[in-house]
């Protein structure tokens, strides 16, 4: 979606950060926005995605929520949201296929509000694989998957993404079969980086700060700028 489509009685990035509901392809979508400390904010926005909505996914979930934390504290403002049919968002489960448009459509509005912000994308779970396919259609700075479900889901289709990307996975996931996400990642080019979380189970259960850490520093080196200012 070309930003110059974004339906323009869509609301502003809400200062400050808050909740709001955006229209999309389906209806509303609801979204949680979120700033950062004034003298940490830089030129870079990100979208993360929840877990499957038929299993409990929202956008409350603890893993996204921290994902929400260690970019606010390296400098992003950030998006979360719930897929069409939970919670406010309106709409009906796609098996990915529409929630997928629902992010590009989210990705189309902060290019238009926030022109000039470097985007990324990031998603736990089902999250991680709807932001692998819309990496190809947005051409995003940076990608975060944690906890990619592969093998539940056709990876094998979805070319790599040119950007720089990261994936997170726990050794002892009970959901997600952890040395097939290892040898996916092996076959990817350009390949990702890859953080191998021992004694970790799919929802970092005891390691969610483990996890913020680990976000924090295997990101820090490919931040966009301080926003200026004046900004």
């Amino acid at each position: 979606m070309n930003p110059r489509d974004h339906d323009m009685s869509s609301p502003p990035f809400p200062d400050g950060g808050g909740a709001l509901l955006l229209p999309g392809p389906a209806g509303a979508i609801e979204l949680a926005c979120a700033m950062p400390e004034t003298g940490l904010a830089r030129a870079g926005v990100a979208i993360i995605s929840h877990p499957h909505p038929l299993q409990g996914g929202t956008m409350h979930n603890k893993v996204v929520t921290i994902l929400e934390r260690a970019l606010l504290e390296l400098g992003l403002a950030t998006v979360r949201f719930n897929f069409r049919g939970v919670g406010q968002s309106e709409g009906v489960h796609d098996h990915s296929v529409g929630e997928t448009d629902d992010l590009v459509a989210i990705a189309a509005w902060l290019r238009a509000v926030r022109a000039g912000d470097a985007l990324w994308l990031a998603g736990f779970s089902f999250g991680s694989y709807v932001t692998l396919r819309a990496a190809g259609r947005l051409d995003p700075a940076q990608l975060i998957l944690v906890a990619p479900p592969v093998g539940r889901w056709d990876f094998g289709d979805i070319a790599a993404p040119g950007c720089p990307w990261l994936i997170v996975q726990g050794e002892d996931d009970e959901v997600v079969d952890a040395k097939a996400v290892f040898a996916w990642a092996e076959t990817l080019e350009p390949a990702p980086q890859l953080v191998r979380m021992p004694e970790t189970g799919h929802f970092f259960h005891r390691r969610l700060m483990d996890l913020r850490g680990a976000l924090k520093n295997a990101l820090a080196a490919n931040l966009p700028p301080l926003r200026s200012s004046e900004a």
